[in-house]
């Protein structure tokens, strides 16, 4: 890691710098969405994505692609938070998707990933075991202006971790 981003910027400008430099060089279409890393912690992980002429749909709603993104980040994000902390060489996919959408989120949407701990222990057991293993994560989307009423969306993302040499 740079060393100046140890010291003069915030926590959460450095993972969401790091998010946006991963998706202009390996997923662009990530990168263009604009997400903003607002809590990365051992257990959480938040990330906000704008409504913009970029992400929303003809009905002026977050289109379900970019609500798709939004869960990827929040669960990904988390993986590798406790991946790089490993030092060791893990790769990380998704195996498997479902969505439930429940409302039209018609302005910025807000993704968080509580399993952060499970996450941990999963990184242990896969680079303690050398086997691929898989833990199920789930992440709620809240439309930004209504975090403590029903969310707009509910995911279920399976990760599969795998130690690499």
């Amino acid at each position: 890691m740079m060393e100046w981003t140890k010291t003069l910027l915030p926590e959460n400008l450095k993972e969401t710098f790091f998010l946006r430099l991963f998706g202009l060089t390996k997923v662009p279409l990530l990168f263009l969405t604009a997400p903003k890393v607002l809590q990365l912690s051992d257990e959480r992980c938040a990330v906000q994505v704008p409504l913009n002429k970029l992400t929303k749909n003809h009905l002026g709603s977050m289109y379900f692609g970019v609500l798709s993104m939004g869960a990827d980040c929040a669960g990904g994000m988390l993986a590798m938070h406790h991946i790089r902390k490993s030092g060791k060489n893990v790769s990380l996919v998704f195996k498997d998707f479902h969505a439930d959408f429940l409302k039209r989120p018609e302005e910025a949407v807000i993704f968080t990933c509580d399993d952060g701990l499970a996450v941990k222990e999963l990184v242990k057991d896969v680079i303690a075991s050398g086997e691929r293993k898989h833990l199920p994560l789930n992440i709620s989307a809240w439309s930004v202006s209504r975090p403590n009423e029903e969310p707009v969306a509910k995911f279920v993302l399976t990760l599969s971790l795998k130690a690499r040499g």
